[in-house]
Parts: C-alpha cells; sequence; structure tokens
C-alpha cells in the first residue's frame, strides 16, 4: 500500500488527487513505519473546496430540519456500524490502544445522534411589545460556510464535534485534517457520502496547515472557524480572522489540575488519576498535567498510584490488545518529552515509579512520575502531552486552588473531594471551562466543552455547540 497515493481529498462529492500532485507519508508511531501515502494538497485545493462549499451552502441551509436530521442519524448509524474498522485504522495512525481507538468513534457517532436530535429545536422567541401596532420575533439561521480545522489526538471525535452541529444547523463544512492522522478522518468523510450529505456540503482537505487555513479565512462565503489545537495557533487565527470579522470557536492549549483532598475515595481518585492522566498516552488537551494531593493522604495516594502505574503494559495496540499505553504521535514528540524529564531531574526532581520496559522501534516514552519538581523547570509548567506526572503536596483547600489557578490556561480541572460543601467552594474558585468533580471522564456530546483564559473561546457540544454555527435574526413588524 505504500507504493500507491491515496485519493485523500474529498471536494464536491468526489474523492481526489491534489491540483498540484503532493503527497505525504503517514506513518504508524507504534513502529516508526509507513502505512501510506496520501494525496496532500495546497492553498489551492483549499480554495476549491471552499467555492464548492460556498455554492452548496444555499441548497443545504433551505433544507428542512427534519432532512438534515435524517442525514446525521444516518452518519451516527455508519459509525458504529464500522467503529471496529475506523477504530483499526485510528489506533494505526495515532498508537492510542485499540478499545480507546474503537470507543472514540463510538462517541463520534453520539455527536451526530444528538445534534440530530437538537436541532429539531431550534426555536426562537416572540418578544412582547410596548406598543400595541408592533410585533417582534429573533429567531436563528446558519451563519455560512464553516472551517472545521482539527488536530491528531482525537481526530474523529473532534471532527464530528464540529461537523455535526454544522452540518445540523444548516452550514456547509470545509475540513481539514492533520498530518499526522488523516486516516480515520477519511474514514468519517466515507460514512458522510455514504448516508447521503448532499455534494459539496461536507469537503475533506489536506494540505499545509498555516497556508490552507489562511486562504480559506480569507475567502468571503467563510464565517465560522471552528478549530482546535494549540494557543499559538489559536492567536495566529484570531488575527487572521479580524479583518474578515469572523465568528471563532477555538479550544486550546490545557494545564489541568488534578486535586485530591484528604476526604477522598483514594481507590476512586487514583482510578480516576489513570485515566485523567493516560488516556490517548497521556495525549489529551484535558489530560490531568499538574497532581496536588492533600499531604494528610500523599503517601497513601502516591504508594497506590505508583503501583498502579509500574503495572501497566507498554506497547503496540494493534499488536497486543491488552496493552495499557501505546506511543507518542512522532520522534519529535519523544524527544521534546524525554528533555522535559531529563532537565527535571537535573533540577532536584525525584522519580517515584521505576523506568518500564519499552520497545525499541516506534516512539514510546516509559511512564514518569516526580515530586520535588521546582516550579521553574518546564516539566512542572508546560502542558506535557505525555505519560509523565509532576506531583507535590498541599497543606489546605486555600493553597490547593492557588496551586491549581497559577496558569494562564483554564481548558480543565479535576477535583476528588467526598465532602459537599467543599465540592461547591473549590470548583467555585477555581477558573476553567471544565471541571471533572470525582470524575475523570467529563466530555459528553450534551454538555458544552470549552476553555477561559488562554484556553480558547466558546464551546463545543450541546446546545452552545450549535449555536457557534448559527445567527440570531431579529424582526421587528408594525402591523
Amino acid at each position: 500500500m505504500t507504493g500507491e497515493i491515496m485519493k485523500s481529498l474529498f471536494i464536491d462529492g468526489e474523492w481526489r488527487e491534489p491540483i498540484k500532485q503532493g503527497s505525504k507519508e503517514v506513518t504508524n508511531p507504534a513502529t516508526g513505519e509507513p502505512i501510506c501515502q496520501i494525496g496532500h494538497g495546497d492553498s489551492g485545493d483549499a480554495l476549491l473546496a471552499v467555492e464548492t462549499a460556498a455554492h452548496a451552502f444555499t441548497g443545504w441551509c433551505s433544507t428542512s430540519v427534519r432532512q438534515r436530521a435524517n442525514i446525521l442519524t444516518a452518519v451516527a448509524g455508519l459509525l458504529r456500524h464500522r467503529a471496529d474498522h475506523i477504530g483499526e485504522v485510528l489506533a494505526s495512525e495515532t498508537g492510542k490502544t485499540l478499545s480507546q481507538a474503537v470507543g472514540e468513534v463510538n462517541f463520534a457517532a453520539e455527536y451526530f445522534q444528538w445534534f440530530a436530535e437538537e436541532i429539531r429545536r431550534p426555536y426562537g422567541s416572540c418578544i412582547p411589545s410596548d406598543a400595541a401596532n408592533k410585533r417582534h420575533i429573533a429567531y436563528s439561521q446558519p451563519a455560512g460556510v464553516a472551517l472545521c480545522l482539527t488536530p491528531w489526538n482525537f481526530p474523529v471525535s473532534i471532527q464530528a464535534r464540529k461537523i455535526a452541529p454544522a452540518l445540523a444547523a444548516g452550514c456547509s463544512v470545509v475540513a481539514r485534517a492533520s498530518d499526522e492522522a488523516p486516516l480515520s478522518v477519511i474514514e468519517l468523510f466515507r460514512c458522510l457520502q455514504d448516508a447521503g450529505v448532499p455534494k459539496g456540503v461536507a469537503n475533506l482537505v489536506l494540505g499545509p496547515a498555516a497556508s490552507t487555513a489562511e486562504a480559506m479565512m480569507k475567502h468571503p462565503a467563510v464565517r465560522v472557524v471552528s478549530f482546535t489545537g494549540s494557543t499559538s495557533v489559536g492567536r495566529a487565527l484570531m488575527r487572521l480572522a479580524a479583518d474578515g470579522m469572523l465568528r471563532l470557536a477555538l479550544e486550546l492549549g490545557g494545564d489541568a489540575p488534578f486535586i485530591v483532598f484528604d476526604d477522598a475515595d483514594l481507590e476512586k481518585a487514583v482510578e480516576g488519576a489513570m485515566i485523567a492522566k493516560f488516556r490517548n498516552n497521556g495525549q489529551s488537551c484535558i489530560a490531568a498535567n499538574r497532581f496536588y494531593v492533600h499531604e494528610r493522604v500523599y503517601d497513601e495516594f502516591v504508594s497506590i498510584f505508583v503501583s498502579k502505574i509500574a503495572k501497566m503494559r507498554i506497547g503496540n495496540p494493534l499488536m497486543d490488545p491488552a496493552v495499557d499505553l501505546g506511543p507518542l504521535i512522532n520522534l519529535a514528540s519523544k524527544n521534546r518529552v524525554e528533555g522535559l524529564i531529563r532537565e527535571a531531574a537535573t533540577l532536584g526532581g525525584k522519580h517515584l515509579v521505576s523506568k518500564a520496559v519499552v520497545p525499541v522501534e516506534g516512539y514510546y516514552v516509559s511512564p514518569v512520575v516526580m515530586e520535588n519538581v521546582p516550579e521553574s523547570a518546564a516539566f512542572a509548567r508546560e502542558e506535557l502531552f505525555a505519560p509523565v506526572v509532576p506531583i507535590s503536596k498541599f497543606a489546605d483547600e486555600a493553597e490547593a486552588i492557588k496551586k491549581a489557578n497559577n496558569t494562564d490556561m483554564g481548558l480543565a480541572a479535576y477535583v476528588y473531594t467526598n465532602t459537599l460543601s467543599r465540592s461547591t467552594r473549590v470548583t467555585e474558585s477555581l477558573r476553567f471551562g471544565i471541571i471533572g468533580l470525582n470524575n475523570a471522564l467529563p466530555s459528553v456530546a450534551y454538555a458544552p466543552m470549552g476553555g477561559v483564559k488562554q484556553s480558547g473561546l466558546g464551546r463545543e457540544g450541546g446546545r452552545t455547540g450549535l449555536e457557534e454555527f448559527m445567527d440570531v435574526k431579529y424582526v421587528a413588524t408594525e402591523v
């Protein structure tokens, strides 16, 4: 398969080669070996996709909500039916465990199912008038062409979180997938095609991120840009959006604290820590990034936590279904994380778990838990995106809140406590958009997800996720 270039651009209902015949190699991070060659376009392909979407928008936005809902429901059904196949593709290009990959595909189906149901209820409002001869109504309409720009770590579910509400609202879509993990997104678009999404309504481009995004955002038909990725790229997109007054929905970097109080159920807290830290091999925007444990239970928590980490099975997820932890996405990520670990150790960080044996081939990092890491170390300050844990003690509630909030980021936070009054005080004091209270898996299709501060703008999922793609129109009538 590696010698053949896959037709991987989906424009106007057809799988196409790039205009300039470019290609890109997709690699399996578990082995470092190539999977295949895909067509890799440029700004010319991106603009063609936008023109196509602009042309298709008129027809799609005028379809009935029932018709849109039926198509989205069909997409959900196809994703569930093909979950095992798409999950295997997803695991091969990202290195995540097969169970998590299949789970991601089924989670993507939830977005299409939920927004298919929600679009049946885009109620407007009739506003009481202070004049007998006037009437006031407000209702929502689709905004226009939407760009859906996504990363590699959850390529199917994050695209679904954007495409499903955009299509439900009546927008046409141009999606760009990450070069690191495009194959599962291609499979998602096969589901869109087979479910009967009309030609031109949903388009997929692959190509250089910066130049394709800039070209598309300058097109007047584009009205919404939904992006998930780094804060630095989010800022660049905001600058590009200014000239066209584009609406932005940005889910950006995370630096999630994981706080364990002395009244917490420690077994449940450790179970949550294993999920919040190591899901997707530690490569999640909402992954627990900094661990703060009350001094009275610190030793007990660390003992249980470290013992569970030491038992983790590390390897190629497609070769061994029992694997708990796979590789990082690429060699650059592996080298970056290993550099952070070395620096932290040099500055006094103490290893609490023995280095595990990892495969020689591929981009694996052994799980690391370190205490006594100084705040000056990048290991304690940066979004780690890896199976590595900086951990420290705190003495009281005020200290825990202060440490947790000491970041420019504000995407997610985790709190473990069994005291109702404390849970109320702490969750209200934490400056983050998503709080997992005794819950390591806060993401659901029907709730608003997003960050504050440098972690983004807008919300995805839930009713607010639909509103990101709609404009409110107000009509004042004199009768």
